[in-house]
């Protein structure tokens, strides 16, 4: 089964290597590993070049953010599988995509497969700060801002095809409004694997603070409003308190 890979990356020279290196690791035979670069001033696009046996495609060009990159990426994919995978993420052991491949292998009409995210600092990448679990979700969380982490689903290219890619209008929540379209107005079939895939830095886009939070309550509404699913702030509210409780207390 092949499985298609797409990094985004633009100025992560700092964090990049820690990526391609995972995804090297993996040493799973039909990959194809397409990296999207925004245009970087720094050293990333040489730290990609350093990986020309690793790297099926490089595009380096200036775009119009993270979500355009991912569609460029996911739009070039052959394969049968697509996985996202940033550029300051990276895959906790070397059997990721065996373990995916497993999943969808063992049942064809699956699109989609979930897993699970661990946060992790700077400071120490081997020492979890907090988990992200999918193994509770359930479509209808969304109209609460609850959403599977999206650095661990693997789609399959037939369901991009279906219903479309990343919507650009959205600076956060794009990838929201994606999985909203996918699991919950296609009802694509979906699997929550129970693994730790990957560990993600702190700090990215989705998880800087009380203004970060405000902007995608603001786009996930505007999400299941345009997808004609009833919600409302106090409702996307709600996850905050949720959120919480499960960084603290579990």
């Amino acid at each position: 089964m092949k499985i298609s890979l797409v990094t985004v990356a633009y100025n992560s020279a700092a964090t990049i290597e820690t990526t391609l290196e995972s995804v090297a690791a993996q040493n799973y035979p039909e990959l194809e590993y397409i990296v999207v670069d925004g245009g970087s001033s720094d050293a990333t696009v040489e730290k990609v070049r350093q990986h020309p046996d690793l790297v099926a495609e490089l595009i380096s060009e200036p775009d119009r953010g993270i979500y355009d990159a991912m569609n460029k990426g996911v739009l070039r994919a052959s394969g049968e599988i697509v996985g996202i995978l940033n550029s300051d993420d990276f895959y906790l052991r070397p059997s990721v995509l065996k373990e995916v491949a497993a999943v969808f292998e063992a049942d064809p009409s699956l699109d989609v497969v979930l897993g699970d995210v661990d946060f992790v600092a700077d400071d120490d990448l081997a020492k979890p700060v907090r988990v992200y679990r999918a193994g509770r979700f359930r479509p209808w969380m969304f109209r609460f801002g609850l959403m599977p982490p999206h650095p661990a689903v693997f789609v399959r290219k037939s369901a991009y095809d279906r219903i479309g890619v990343y919507k650009l209008g959205y600076r956060i929540a794009a990838d929201f409004d994606f999985l909203v379209r996918l699991l919950l107005i296609d009802g694509a079939k979906y699997q929550v694997a129970n693994k730790h895939w990957v560990r993600m830095r702190t700090g990215g886009a989705s998880t800087a603070g009380w203004k970060s939070n405000l902007i995608s309550t603001r786009e996930m509404l505007r999400s299941l409003r345009e997808n004609k699913i009833f919600s409302s702030s106090p409702m996307l509210l709600l996850r905050l308190p949720i959120k919480f409780f499960r960084q603290v207390f579990l």
